[in-house]
Order: C-alpha cells, then structure tokens, then sequence
C-alpha cells in the first residue's frame, strides 16, 4: 500500500483547470521550493513547495513551472536541473529535460541554467502574470529583473505586462477541494499513522522518557512508507501536555500521569494529523476519566455538524457547548451555560479553535470566511476536529486534583454528499478501548 500515490493524470487535470480560470494572454509563474541548509554543510531533508508540487508532482529543488494558457508550442514550461553523471553520484539522479516530459508531464523543459535566456521571452507580450508575491523573496527579485529585461526593450516594441494577479487566490480553492485520488492518499496516511498511535500506546510504560514514544511513532511512519512526518510530533507527558505545541518530548513517563500524543506522517506530501491522550499507567485516573469524557463528548459532537451546507463554525460551536457544559458539571466553571460561552468563560481551558483544513499543509490553505459568512463546507473538503481541556499546573481557580491535566482527541474528516467520513477511525478514543489495548500489551509483554 506504500505507492499509493496522486496519478500523473491528475496533475495534468489540476493544470488545465487552473489555466481554464486564468485571464487570456496570461502567465502563470511557480518556483520549487529552495534546499534549506540545517547547519554548515547538511542540508534539511527537502520537501516540495506544495503549490508547485500540486501542480506538477515534481520532486526536485532548482526548478520553475510557466503555465502559459494557449501557447502553441505547449503550456506546460518545466525548468529543471539537467542531468550530471558527476553530481548525481554524489546527490542522487535527476529527471532532466527529458525526464521532465517523458515522466512529469512537460509540454516543455529547459535546463534550468537557461531561464534567465528563456523566461522573459514567454513573460513578454502576457498582459497578466499569476505570481505568489511575497512568498520566496529572491524568486520575486529575480522575476522583477526579468520584467525590467522587457521593459527596458520597450523602444524596440517590447511589451512587458500590465498587471501581478495572487496565484493563491485561484490554486488555493482548487487545493481545498479534495478528489477521490487525493482523499485514498490521505487515507492511507491516517491509517499509518493509526497504527503509530496504536505502537505508542502499546509500548508505554512508566520509566521510560517521551522519545521513546516518539521513536516508535517515526519506525512506524518509515516502515509504512513515509519518507516523513506531517510535522515535528508532540509527546507530552503530565504537565506538558498542557502546552499546545510542546516540542522537547524528553520528560520522564511518571505513573499516574496522561501522555499526550499529537503525531502524523505525510504520504506523497499529504499530511495526516491524529491527537490521543492516554494514562501512562494504562489506567485513567477519576478526575482524568472525567475530563476525558467531555473532550471525547465534545468529539463527537463536531462530526454531527459536519456536512455539505453545514458552516465551517459550526462544529466548534458544538465543542464550546459540549465543554463548557461538562466544565460546569465538574465545577470548574459556575453560572449559566449559555452566558459563560458569550462571557468566553471555557478560553481559560480551551483556548484554541476546534479544527483547521487539511491537506498537503498540515494547517492547509483556503478560505475560512467568504464575503464575511463562516464558509458553508461542500463535499471534499477535509479538516481536523481536536477539541481539548488544559487546565495550567498553576491555575488558582481549580481544586488541586485537576491541576496539569492536559487532554486532546484529534480525528481527521472529509466532508461526503451525506456528512463526512472519519479517516482516523483506526486508533482506539474511548476509555475502555484505551484501557484494554495497553493492558494486553503489558500482558503480552509480560508473558
């Protein structure tokens, strides 16, 4: 199941449907993402710019797309890397020009030393260029000398465009859309990150440190195929896991305490992205029970609020209700529901939003308002639901007993013609599945 992969097909869909929507006589103009230098010599891991590799599915750095609608001679425009026997001895092999169009799909590709010969030509006499400004500063100096090129032949009848459009405003609702090839990837990737939470939940045990949890979660990625993580894991035990992007995951796993887990690996450069929070004993305290059973209630609740003309706000609308009611029960908030959530009463607690998109980023781009109104969810879009309760170490307010209890239950959905399908349904959320799961793996383990 490793090569689930997007079709090369699809990418030659998504192409034509981005330059269906470009104005006539229009250029649309995209760089790979640059190679990151982690220190002195060594190089981060790369990792496609997601917009070019939404279009192209093209791995490499040193590279430009020009979509150039109704150009003759093709309108895919690939610059690449040419091949080198030498340096790809050294750094791994290249497409080429060749490569290019024979396995990408190029109509076109140049060597990528040749662009600053051939890109102003395509540029000049394009009355509009789609450009993400802003985003790779040295691409925007260089596209701008390449303007400069054109207008500086203006005299010799050189005409340089008019008008800069925002390239995301059209790629990025393409992107939030999700077709059939694109939720099987998605779906695949929850699965193996499932079975991460699943290892991690099996093989705790007080004693150990938080990276042995996260050890486990990385075997399980890169032995289900992942090259790499959606995003750097969170394995936050105790008091930590009252900290929302918690990143050092080297605390003891002391008995009594909950371990929360925020972890999920990227296929083909789609993300996945599941929460649990577990007892590091195998077995949840009272008051960890009852703050459990109110993020889970809340949970739930969101995915009944998911579905085609459904709101975006809707499904956490539905976690504030679900938690601030559940806070009241334990006494850890007092008065009337309704006027504690117009009060924000639960941020204290709960401070952060009940979901994002999802996608090839793992907060993923499109709009969340549209003309002011919470935007009405269609089939294919995909999102997070995490609700969670962090009730701070040092909270005066609170009885000492639910102090440093840090819980979030994180699922991932995309919406259907009928509601929405849970990708993550494959890890275990209610108490008794938890409980049982790691008591047989401390039986097995002791057998």
């Amino acid at each position: 199941m490793s090569n689930v992969r997007i079709p090369r097909s699809e990418y030659a869909r998504r192409r034509k449907a981005l330059m269906a929507q470009m104005e006539p006589n229009s250029i649309a103009i995209l760089p790979a993402a640059p190679v990151y230098i982690r220190n002195r010599d060594v190089e981060h891991t790369y990792r496609q710019d997601s917009d070019f590799q939404y279009l192209s599915g093209f791995p490499e750095p040193d590279a430009v797309i020009a979509l150039i609608p109704g150009r003759e001679h093709g309108e895919y425009v690939l610059f690449c890397r040419e091949r080198d026997p030498e340096r790809e001895l050294w750094d791994g092999l290249r497409a080429g020009q060749e490569g290019a169009v024979r396995d990408f799909g190029a109509d076109d590709a140049f060597p990528i030393g040749d662009i600053d010969d051939i890109l102003p030509g395509l540029i000049e006499g394009r009355s509009r260029v789609y450009y993400a400004i802003g985003s790779n500063a040295e691409f925007d100096q260089r596209l701008m000398d390449w303007i400069n090129t054109i207008r500086s032949k203006a005299r010799q009848g050189a005409q340089p465009p008019n008008e800069f459009v925002e390239l995301g405003h059209l790629l990025h609702d393409m992107r939030l859309y999700k077709s059939a090839a694109e939720t099987k990837v998605m779906r695949h990737a929850a699965q193996i990150s499932a079975r991460a939470h699943i290892r991690a939940m099996q093989a705790c045990r007080p004693g150990l440190s938080e990276y042995h949890l996260e050890a486990e979660l990385d075997y399980t990625f890169r032995k289900g195929g992942a090259r790499l993580a959606a995003y750097g894991s969170i394995v936050a035990a105790g008091r930590n896991a009252c900290i929302l992007h918690y990143r050092e995951n080297d605390a003891p796993l002391k008995d009594g305490d909950l371990v929360l887990i925020d972890a999920g690996c990227e296929i083909d450069c789609y993300a996945s992205d599941i929460t649990r929070t577990f007892p590091v004993s195998g077995v949840f305290t009272a008051e960890q029970r009852a703050i459990y059973e109110i993020v889970l209630e809340a949970n739930l609740a969101a995915f009944d609020y998911i579905g085609p003309g459904r709101h975006w706000n809707e499904a956490h609308e539905a976690t504030v209700r679900v938690i601030t009611a559940g806070l009241v029960r334990l006494g850890l908030l007092e008065g009337e529901v309704d006027e504690l959530i117009a009060a924000e009463a639960y941020k204290p607690f709960y401070m952060h939003r009940a979901g994002h998109w999802l996608g090839l980023d793992v907060h993923d781009v499109g709009d969340y308002r549209v003309g002011g109104q919470w935007r009405v969810l269609e089939p294919g879009m995909t999102m997070t639901v995490e609700p969670g309760i962090y009730i701070a170490p040092d909270n005066p307010n609170v009885a000492k007993k639910w102090r440093g209890i840090g819980i979030r239950i994180e699922d991932d959905v995309v919406v259907t013609k009928t509601g929405c399908e849970i990708l993550t349904g494959d890890v275990p959320k209610s108490i008794g599945e938890i409980e049982s799961l790691m008591t047989a793996a401390r039986q097995e383990a002791i057998a």
